[in-house]
Parts: structure tokens; sequence; C-alpha cells
């Protein structure tokens, strides 16, 4: 089997991560060689990935999650182009996987060119040296202000070749005036391209659905491949924390008599927020992600994650009092938690010409450090230990470091080397690095020693939790999905063999 398809969508979080996830797994099971890609991914959510000369460079954490779908690593390739916004108006441009400009209205037309033939080359590798490349769009393909110079959804299909599946979100409403309007809204090339249809997230009697499908394919002449349901237990390495729902997951019962509330802190431009995704897989841990003070004022931890504009963000706690909530909540001795970011937030001063370029400001004065942004982005896989030298691993994306420190202060991890990392004071944590939570034994000792400071004594961890296998439950939930609702065997005629070549242009087309 060999070919390509690109998962085209007609909204933001219509379900183009998870559907291209599942797409992978089957196909990995079915003993393809098959590859993740996303030519442009605006997200600041990303992993880290150990390049071939050995440095740590970016992509989007979706495709991370894809990589392992596919039974793969993490390539570089899969995401060629990350922007993550620092701004409403600007983005950091990462391209495989180095921070290399800031991207604006204004640059944008002068950078494309660079990034569309990045990414175009990056896809003819993949596909020399894999079976079957998925690809996911970005957006919508009817975006159709952004069509010109597009290299993410049609344009990408066009100069691959690459037939395209349409998936909508049936649980927002609209989905067959979505899925109709995104055709013809395309011009006729980039419909020839548009082989059919996916519904996502159904909930309900499917007969109830099926003169809508029908109507669909006789007013576009195009299948719908297939109904996905909705599945609650799809909630793991979100893109975008704006996926989230109020409480993440499916909390377990506690093992214990109590159970252990965390409210992480929604922040404008909230970085890889998927670090708390791991303490939402352990019984009787509640995580929320709140912007709502008394939220925060009765939890047992209160989290600040990652940030992408980590003065910004700190300036924006103090001016909705959220940052006075927080201070309350250390000062009547209940724990927090800063990540990255929000680890940054937690100084006595930050130094930043580099980031939001505004000197030095004030930060919460909570752990007796000072951090000072460097222009060069660290950016790398982390390995330590913890405790009584028990091994935990992470990853590092950051600019700022901490650059004075009370020496009395005591490291919450530590590097293989021995130097220390984070910090630990009184009932306040910090640490630059991701995914350490996804270290069974780390969050163990991490929840059991912060239920204490909490009150919480009849809170127990479970001895057993996986954060492995529950990823990897996901990636087989996905893989499931699509062999049990999917036409297969129409997938695979499409990728091996393109779109049909008589499929009907839908007017009114795009203007040419």
């Amino acid at each position: 089997m060999s070919g390509g398809l690109l998962v085209a969508g007609t909204t933001s979080d219509a379900g183009k991560s998870v559907l291209t996830a599942g797409i992978c797994r089957w196909l990995h099971r079915e003993g393809v060689k098959v590859a993740p890609f996303k030519a442009q991914n605006m997200s600041n959510n990303s992993a880290v990935v150990v390049g071939p000369d050995g440095r740590g460079g970016e992509i989007g954490r979706a495709q991370a999650m894809q990589a392992a779908a596919c039974g793969i690593a993490p390539d570089l390739r899969f995401n060629p182009v990350l922007l993550k916004p620092g701004s409403d108006l600007s983005s950091q441009v990462v391209l495989l996987g180095e921070a290399v400009d800031t991207l604006t209205a204004d640059t944008f037309t002068s950078l494309r060119p660079r990034l569309a033939e990045t990414a175009y080359a990056a896809l003819s590798e993949l596909r020399s040296a894999y079976d079957v490349v998925v690809c996911e769009g970005a957006g919508s393909p009817a975006e159709i202000n952004l069509r010109d110079g597009d290299y993410v959804n049609m344009g990408l299909a066009r100069q691959a070749g690459l037939p395209t599946i349409v998936v909508g979100d049936i649980d927002r409403g609209g989905v067959f005036a979505a899925m109709f309007g995104t055709l013809a809204l395309l011009d006729p090339a980039d419909q020839a391209l548009i082989a059919g249809f996916v519904v996502n997230k159904f909930r309900g009697d499917r007969g109830l659905l099926e003169p809508g499908l029908a109507m669909l394919s006789q007013v576009t002449g195009r299948p719908t491949y297939g109904v996905l349901p909705w599945a609650v237990d799809l909630w793991l390495d979100a893109e975008d924390s704006l996926a989230y729902g109020r409480v993440l997951g499916r909390p377990a019962a506690p093992h214990g008599t109590e159970w252990l509330d965390v409210a992480v802190v929604r922040l404008p431009r909230v970085s890889n927020a998927t670090d708390v995704e791991a303490l939402a897989t352990e019984p009787g841990v509640r995580v929320r992600l709140t912007v709502e003070p008394a939220e925060l004022a009765a939890a047992d931890l209160v989290v600040l994650p990652g940030s992408k504009s980590t003065v910004a963000d700190l300036a924006w706690l103090r001016e909705t009092g959220l940052a006075d909530v927080i201070t309350a909540h250390v000062a009547a001795g209940r724990p927090l938690l800063g990540i990255c970011g929000g680890f940054q937030m937690l100084a006595r001063a930050i130094h930043d010409p580099v980031e939001s370029r505004r000197g030095s400001v004030s930060g919460l004065g909570l752990l007796p450090i000072e951090i000072t942004f460097d222009p060069r982005k660290t950016v790398r896989a982390a390995t330590g230990t913890f405790s009584d030298d028990l091994p935990v691993g992470g990853y590092e994306i950051h600019h700022g470091y901490v650059s004075a420190a009370d020496p009395t202060l005591t490291p919450l991890l530590r590097y293989l080397d021995g130097g220390g990392e984070g910090a630990v004071h009184g009932v306040v944590h910090g640490t630059h690095w991701h995914g350490a939570f996804e270290s069974d034994e780390f969050r163990r000792w991490f929840l059991t020693r912060v239920s204490r400071l909490a009150g919480r004594t009849g809170f127990r961890v479970a001895q057993d939790t996986s954060f492995a296998a529950a990823r990897n439950r996901t990636l087989d939930l996905l893989g499931d999905l699509v062999e049990e609702h999917l036409d297969t065997a129409a997938l695979r005629r499409l990728i091996e063999s393109g779109p049909p070549i008589d499929l009907p242009f839908v007017p009114p087309g795009a203007p040419r």
C-alpha cells in the first residue's frame, strides 16, 4: 500500500487531529509504514524532538501524538512549520524545530514562500521514506481570504496531488451546511481533490442522520466515509487548551477517602497546558482549567502552567485580581505549582529584554529567585532524579533562566550531573520541565506531598496508574473508531488511487 491523504476540516477543532491519529493507528495495525504530517501548526502546545544533529527542536504536540499512533519516534519533518502565538498580532516562527523569526501581518507575505518551500520539501522526503503519509490540514480549507499562497490545506493537496476528506463536528450544529459550504467555496481544481466527508462526534440514533447523509451525497456527488460517535475518553493530548472541558477527563473515584481538587489557571497565552493531563489520569484527582477566583480559592492545589508571554500573562493575573487570590492561597499554607512560564512568574523579579521587551518587572515574589531572558531558546529533552534519586524525565522549552537564587533554596529536581532544577520553598513548587508528571513515580510523590500540605490526609495515590498506558489506550481507541465506523476499504482505495476523476463541480466555487 502506498499513497497519501489530507484530512481537512470545516473548522478548527472539528476533529482533524484525532481522525488523522486514528487513520494512522489503523494503517499501523495493518502493517503499513505510515507517518503523520502537518505543514503548518499554530499552537503553543509543543513537544521536543531530538534532531539528527543531537539538538532539540519543537513540533506540535498533536504530531508527536500522531507519531506514537504510527509506532514511530517523532520527527521534525512531521510539522516543519510551527507558529507559536505570543500575542493577537504576532507569532514566533519555528522552522524544522528551530525558532527563526517572528511572524506578523506585515511579514507574512515575505516569509510565506520560505515556509511553503520548507513544508513541501519535508513532505517529499517523508513520502520517499514511508508507504503512506497522512496529512492534517489547518483551520478550514474554505478560508478564502488565505487561499492565495496557502500551503497547508488545498495548496498542499494541489502541490502533492493528495485526495482530501473533510471532517465536520456535528455536535456544534450546522454540519451539513458547513460541509456543503466548504466544498462550494473552493475553485474547480480544489474541488476535484475533495473526495468525501466524515461526520464527527455524533450522538443518537444513526437512522435519524441518514436522510441528511443521502442529501449531502446528492448535492455534492461525494460520499460520507463514515460517522464517528462521540467518545468521552478522547481528551488526552489536546492540541489547544481551549478544546478542554471544565474538568479534564473522567476522574475515577479516589482510592482513599478524599478527593484532591486541582485548579489550573487558564492564562491568555497558555503554553503546554497538557502538562496537567497526567495529574488528571490519577483516581481521585479532579483537574479543571479556570479563570474563576472562587475556584482557585477553593482548590487544594493551584497550578500556574506555561506561557508563551510570561510578562504579559503576569500582568493579566494582576489586572484580573487572580494574582491576589494566588498569593492568599499560599499565605493560607496551601500548595502552589508553577511550570515553565508559571514558574518564572513566581520569582521576585523578571528581566525580559527578549520576549516582552519590558525590561525588569516584579514577579509574584513567592520564590527567592530572579529570572533573566536570553535570546537563545533552550529546547531540549531532560532527564534527572527527584527525592531519593528516583528517575524522572521531561523536556524544556524556554528563553528565561534562573539568574539568581537563594543558595539555601531546595531544588525540585536534579539533572543527571547533579545540578539542581526548579525549586521547593515551603508550599511553593516550580520547575522549567514540561512532561515531568508523565513519570509515574514522580507524579505519585508530588501528589502525595501536596495532598498532605493541603490537609487532604484521606487522599491516596493509586500504585498502578500508568500514564503511558493511558495514552496508548487513547490511540487504540482512535484506531478502533476508524476501523468500526469508517469505510476503511474505500479509504484504502482513496489513499492508493487518489480522488475519483468524475467528481462534479459544486457552484458557485471561488472567484477566479
